[in-house]
């Protein structure tokens, strides 16, 4: 996600206001499945929904489903909020700053959490030869994150905090992860944060771990979900429950089928087999955790990502 995605949720928020939340999901196929539209990030968090739809979970529970890559929340929310997507996948702080917009977002499903012990599948690296060693030497120092204000910085400010240091004294700038290991190899940055598949990349010309912020956060931090339109919950609840119980199941064989995962990732993004054999790979459950989620809400808060504290009795099912 870029900078757009603070201005994709006002909008979003303008169009709620005359969209009918997600519309109805009446549409059926030949065979009599509802169809239903998902927006993902072709990234390896959203392996799971791929395994599942390969594996005929969503057919068993009579689901034609359609799986349509995003660049990130800046697109699935607006999707989700017009009803161009009936569900999509989205990280918890894009959820939470939604919320605190006035959108009535709801995860329906977990979708992706930290891997629970180093390594994790995300962390800040620094050139070999940097100065840098802890989260703390930081301060004063660029950090580039692939959106501001939202799940990154906030967890690398945390770190630099339980660290010792002053995270108000960090710059942090956007720089799409893709970009983010040639911008630290240049020197444009002098840290970079970065998830799998780019973490390995990154960390195979060189480069060193300086911290893993999601661990640093909590061990069983949850990272992003499967989310709707709380109206369309309310008027599709059967197919909602039925999504669920098909992505829930998705999520747990996910979880306990790595080599499978590692192998599904390759159909719909262009990571070589190589790369995905040595990636770290992030944790799959289907339970939420709800006091990791609160504490990640507390800090956004405190480090002004959010206004208030997020309601998670109404953002989580």
């Amino acid at each position: 996600m870029r900078r757009t995605a603070t201005a994709a949720l006002a909008a979003a928020a303008l169009t709620l206001v005359a969209a009918c939340g997600g519309g109805d999901s009446a549409e059926t196929n030949a065979e009599g499945d509802t169809k239903v539209k998902v927006g993902v990030i072709p990234i390896v968090d959203t392996a799971p929904i791929w395994l599942g739809k390969e594996k005929g979970f969503f057919e068993d529970e009579g689901i034609d489903l359609e799986i349509t890559t995003t660049t990130g929340g800046a697109a699935a929310v607006p999707g989700v909020v017009s009803g161009d997507f009936d569900f999509a996948f989205g990280n918890v702080v894009s959820l939470m700053v939604g919320a605190d917009q006035g959108l009535p977002l709801e995860f329906v499903t977990n979708g992706t959490s930290s891997a629970g012990e180093r390594p994790d599948f995300g962390a800040v690296l620094v050139p070999e030869d940097s100065p840098i060693q802890t989260p703390k030497d930081l301060v004063g120092k660029t950090v580039s994150v692939n959106n501001l204000k939202n799940i990154g910085d906030t967890t690398v400010r945390h770190a630099i905090e339980q660290d010792g240091g002053d995270p108000a004294d960090v710059k942090f700038v956007e720089v799409a992860f893709p970009d983010a290991p040639a911008a630290l190899a240049k020197k444009q940055v002098d840290a970079i944060w970065v998830l799998e598949p780019f973490m390995s990349a990154a960390l195979a010309d060189g480069a060193r771990v300086v911290t893993y912020n999601y661990l640093a956060m909590s061990p069983k931090l949850d990272i992003a979900g499967y989310f709707t339109t709380t109206q369309y919950i309310q008027e599709n609840k059967d197919l909602v429950e039925r999504f669920a119980r098909a992505m829930n199941k998705s999520l747990d064989y996910a979880g306990q089928n790595e080599p499978e995962v590692r192998e599904i990732v390759g159909t719909y993004t262009k990571i070589d087999e190589p790369t995905r054999a040595k990636m770290v790979l992030p944790v799959f459950r289907s339970e939420f955790d709800g006091p990791s989620m609160g504490l990640l809400g507390s800090v956004a808060v405190k480090y002004g990502t959010l206004e208030k504290e997020p309601d998670l009795d109404a953002l989580l099912p």
